[in-house]
């Protein structure tokens, strides 16, 4: 059909005049339209006008309320920094540093100090080159290159030279004949270590990946899960929780594992109390009492020779007769609050497995999002947990027992040793033994309990320094027995290099060593370099990795790095003390708690059922509790300390961004000037729970 032809005559410029519209096609119809009008052309004229100022005083609104918005960001992040200000002139006017620390320590004074002074050595060192860098950059020596400042040298005149030339003369040629050579060799040693140490977490990620791609998780067997539903087959678990001044967690620890979905005559309870605290023991005391009354199968026991802190705790639980009725022992620190089905869903594994003998479950957080401080303690130890352990256990069924949150064998902990006070980590020490002695570990990734993170700086550095100090205690007892034992070779290599060497020393070596010594010293001395890869490229590809366990934590990937870095100082002096015996290797602090409860129903449900027990507690427990809560009230008046080594550091490395500025070096500035910060902001205890 041929498409019809269209004319027009008619202009449609004319009031009135009409629009003809012709068609050749006869099966179509004309249509006659009549032309706008003028008095259309200014009704619509004047309908833009009203909406172009009707769109003017939106957009005007629109700015005003983005104005009104950014006058309030700018207010609080003024008072934010006016904040942050009374509170750093508060800590410095207070003087309080981490050398008067009132606790007790088996530390000698000298030992103690002499890391700190080696620091500040360094220190004194940059801010003197850094002066004299600065006066020979206005000089005129302000080189791109080492090799021109080397060429300007022989090359110059020496008799235009002042004294000043001189000794600058002098000391380039130091450095490049004796300073550089040495520090090239160190910063190519620790950048092997790197590498070698980012290998290992790369191959361990790529484990992870496997297992979630594969969907590979330890199933019990068939057979165990129906003798347990339908046959009632509960073996005899005898629990413990091991406590030691836990007045804050003792009644949510001892209320969620007296609510373990178990048949009450197959299970027993012991709360093993080390407090050294009259009032925290008669507390302790009184919950274990009402539960009994309440019908659990309870008892409290406490030491009267309080040695070899948790080690001799758990020992003496397992000395008494009684234990021989039971098959396996699940421990709790006092933290710890374990879901209802939590036997249930670890026992069955041990059901026609003879040869396991550890079953671990996974830490969960519940104040994981509290403050800054535990929302990176949650991407470390959700790292660890998730792709650490959890590739141990599938391909070589062997990972450090974490000290709670486990269900062991007690055949297993007999002929591993039992409980050794040798060390401060307990639960490697056997872990390691019941290794050697062919036990075979689980990990459930799926198996949740639930504790706390610390939330004050104070109480997370005496704990890494306890976790970093005893792993390097224990490779010095057990490299014999590991070297001696009828192991394959490649279970002994894990467990020496891997496990030991790379993941507990090499770590926290080159961490410090390379990033806190090594890179401010190439800053003054320039002949010596690292690369832009080491500084930025593969730290920020393995802090990617690191949070991939937590997606949510994304946004606080570069805190996450700088943190690291910055605790490798406490790591470091750990592992120092560790491996040469040093006085702060044997020490123990019981990691501070607030007692937050894993559920809210579980606090009503406690309270609901002691309620009427309470209102018949003894009128002495009424006036302990008001002394315990006017001690809390005591120390919330102290104030934070500071802490001499970050602050040390923090002033090295900021000296050293200085420097990197005069030699025009952009990713090595940046590091050191946001490293340099953090150890700033650590060492001011401004990260974590704040307590002005």
């Amino acid at each position: 059909m041929a498409l019809p032809s269209f004319n027009w005559w008619g202009k449609g410029s004319h009031k009135g005049t009409p629009v003809v519209v012709t068609m050749e096609n006869p099966n179509w119809s004309m249509v006659e339209l009549e032309a706008p009008s003028e008095s259309d052309f200014q009704t619509s004229t004047v309908t833009q006008e009203k909406a172009r100022g009707k769109n003017a005083k939106q957009l005007t609104w629109v700015l005003l309320l983005k104005a009104h918005r950014a006058a309030g960001c700018l207010t609080s992040v003024a008072s934010t920094l006016f904040s942050l200000g009374s509170t750093i002139r508060r800590r410095v006017i207070s003087g309080q540093t981490d050398n008067n620390d009132s606790t007790p320590s088996t530390e000698n004074k000298t030992v103690k100090t002499r890391f700190y002074n080696c620091i500040k050595a360094f220190l004194w060192l940059s801010l003197l080159l850094l002066g004299f860098e600065i006066a020979a950059y206005f000089k005129g020596w302000h080189f791109g290159a080492p090799k021109l400042q080397l060429q300007y040298i022989f090359t110059a005149p020496f008799g235009v030279r002042d004294l000043f030339d001189g000794l600058y003369t002098r000391w380039v040629l130091i450095r490049v004949g004796y300073l550089a050579p040495p520090l090239q060799f160190l910063a190519n040693v620790c950048i092997i270590l790197f590498i070698v140490q980012s290998l290992d977490r790369l191959v361990l990620c790529l484990g992870c990946f496997w297992i979630r791609f594969k969907k590979i998780k330890p199933i019990p067997k068939q057979d165990a899960i129906v003798d347990l539903e339908e046959y009632g087959f509960f073996p005899m678990v005898l629990v413990q929780i091991p406590m030691c001044n836990e007045k804050e967690v003792y009644q949510q620890s001892i209320a969620a594992v007296c609510n373990l979905d178990w048949p009450k005559s197959k299970i027993l309870i012991q709360v093993l109390d080390d407090s050294d605290e009259p009032t925290t023991q008669l507390l302790i005391k009184e919950e274990v009492h009402k539960w009994q009354q309440d019908g659990a199968r309870i008892v409290y026991r406490h030491r009267v020779i309080r040695d070899g802190y948790k080690a001799g705790n758990l020992k003496s639980g397992m000395s008494y007769s009684y234990v021989k009725e039971y098959e396996f022992v699940a421990i709790f620190d006092a933290d710890f609050q374990p879901a209802p089905d939590f036997l249930k869903r670890t026992i069955p594994h041990f059901k026609d497995n003879e040869d396991v003998g550890l079953v671990q479950a996974r830490w969960s957080f519940v104040n994981k999002d509290e403050n800054l401080l535990t929302r990176l303690q949650n991407v470390n130890l959700s790292f660890h947990f998730e792709v650490e352990q959890q590739v141990n256990g599938v391909f070589i069924n062997f990972f450090g027992f974490n000290g709670t949150a486990g269900v062991w064998r007690i055949k297993a902990l007999e002929e591993s040793g039992g409980w050794l006070e040798r060390t401060t980590v307990e639960d490697m020490d056997i872990a390691v033994r019941a290794h050697l002695h062919g036990w075979k570990f689980v990990f459930l990734n799926d198996v949740e309990c639930q504790c706390e993170l610390p939330e004050s700086y104070e109480a997370y550095r005496k704990q890494q320094h306890r976790w970093h100090s005893g792993p390097m205690q224990l490779f010095r007892l057990c490299l014999p027995d590991i070297i001696r034992a009828k192991i394959s070779m490649w279970k002994k290599f894990n467990m020496i290099f891997l496990f030991f060497l790379l993941r507990k020393l090499i770590l926290p070596f080159y961490s410090f060593t390379l990033f806190c010594i090594i890179l401010p010293m190439t800053m003054f001395i320039p002949e010596a370099e690292l690369p832009a890869w080491v500084v930025c490229y593969i730290p920020a590809t393995m802090s990617f990795l690191n949070i991939l366990p937590t997606p949510k934590s994304f946004p606080f990937i570069v805190p996450y790095l700088l943190f690291e870095n910055t605790m490798s100082v406490t790591k470091f002096n750990a592992m120092i003390s560790g491996l040469f015996q040093l006085g702060s290797a044997y020490e123990w602090v019981v990691t501070k708690k607030s007692g937050r409860s894993s559920e809210g129903d579980l606090v009503s449900l406690v309270e609901k059922e002691t309620k009427q027990q309470r209102e018949e507690s003894e009128p002495n427990l009424d006036e302990t509790k008001t002394d315990i809560l006017r001690e809390q009230k005591s120390r919330q008046k102290k104030h934070n300390r500071m802490y001499t080594k970050e602050l040390a550091l923090a002033f090295l490395l900021l000296t050293a961004s200085a420097r990197s500025l005069l030699s025009a070096q952009g990713i090595h500035f940046y590091f050191l000037l946001f490293q340099g910060i953090s150890f700033l902001l650590v060492g001011l205890d401004l990260i974590g729970e704040q307590v002005l």
